[in-house]
């Protein structure tokens, strides 16, 4: 038989909020690009544990988005 080699996982890298970095308070629903970056090809709003911004920003960008939708800056 054959010895099972454990493999160690590094420690992921913190993710850090990039609004607050910049200290935004209000996340623009005209700025297209900066919302398409948050997205996925289909339109999806990407979820907090993989963008890396806090709280207070994904509810943000997640009515910035809606917002855009609406008037057709983003699909």
């Amino acid at each position: 038989m054959q010895k099972k080699t454990s493999r160690r996982r590094q420690a992921p890298k913190p993710k850090i909020c990039r609004f607050c970095e910049g200290q935004v308070n209000y996340i623009d629903f005209k700025d297209a690009e900066t919302l398409r970056k948050f997205q996925t090809e289909k339109g999806k709003i990407l979820p907090r544990r993989i963008t890396g911004t806090c709280l207070n920003h994904q509810k943000m960008l997640a009515s910035a988005i809606k917002r855009a939708r609406i008037i057709a800056l983003v699909y």
